[in-house]
């Protein structure tokens, strides 16, 4: 099948960087475009995660205790000194 031109519009720095980065892996921007393409329509999705995961209530509670020092051990100089406090009864 021949091939088709398509018209995109792209930030001009975006276009740059990419065509330096597809270069350096031996690609021109159009083969890394149909390779994404390609993949996107084997998978029947955008090949790659998108978006901004919300950690759970859970998640957010131990980001909050270990940014405030809550439940965090003690450090260690050795392995067995952590040994010796797991092992050390509570």
């Amino acid at each position: 099948m021949a091939p088709v031109s398509t018209n995109i519009k792209i930030d001009p720095v975006l276009k740059q960087e990419s065509q330096e980065l597809f270069e350096s892996f031996g690609l021109s921007l159009s083969s890394a475009i149909n390779m994404f393409l390609r993949q996107a329509v084997r998978e029947q999705a955008i090949p790659f995660r998108v978006g901004n995961p919300i950690p759970n209530a859970e998640t957010i509670r131990a980001i909050e205790e270990a940014r405030n020092g809550i439940g965090l051990s003690r450090g260690f100089s050795s392995v067995s000194e952590l040994m010796e406090d797991l092992d050390a009864d509570d």
